[in-house]
């Protein structure tokens, strides 16, 4: 297995990813946050219309 280590980079690629890492770490995580927030909004949307068509207000009546 081949493995490329940090310090064997030269400078100019080590620049490189120095300056593009912070950019696709924050890429990453507002994807993974824009994924969740997709999923929580069908979760309650799929909650509001089962509960609109249950109508669990008429059972306690």
């Amino acid at each position: 297995m081949n493995t490329l280590a940090l310090s064997k980079l030269s400078p100019t690629q080590r620049e490189t990813l120095e300056k593009l890492l912070p950019y696709a770490l924050v890429f990453g995580v507002a994807w993974l946050a824009a994924r969740g927030v997709k999923k929580l909004a069908w979760s309650l949307f799929g909650l509001y219309w089962a509960f609109h068509w249950a109508h669990p207000w008429r059972l306690f009546h």
